[in-house]
């Protein structure tokens, strides 16, 4: 269930903040941004599903997906392809990420 919370809440952050950037940069109509609203409050619902015993963890992990997906936003909606130096990047976040949230602890 991680990794599709994580998935999915990414998607909601990322829409919900481009309705805000639409209507405020790109000069589209305000529900836009009442769009981007209700998205921004499923991120929130979304990343409370995330297994972990820290909310900080599950936060601090998410930044590596947030990553990733934002990558896969900027290619698929924006039109720009992401450079090598981005994918390298999004690697080492992702490896971050996995570091922070599976690694074993001790009690």
């Amino acid at each position: 269930m991680t990794l599709p919370a994580y998935l999915a809440a990414a998607l909601c952050e990322i829409a919900g903040c481009f309705g805000f950037w639409a209507w405020l940069r790109m000069g589209k109509p305000v529900i836009w941004a009442i769009g981007g609203t209700a998205l921004l409050l499923c991120f929130a619902l979304f990343l409370t599903r995330i297994e972990s015993e820290t909310a900080g963890r599950a936060f601090a992990a998410y930044g590596g997906i947030y990553i990733c997906a934002s990558l896969g936003w900027m290619w698929a909606i924006e039109r720009a392809r992401p450079d090598r130096w981005d994918l390298l990047g999004a690697l080492l976040c992702i490896a971050g990420a996995a570091i922070i949230l599976l690694s074993p602890r001790s009690a």
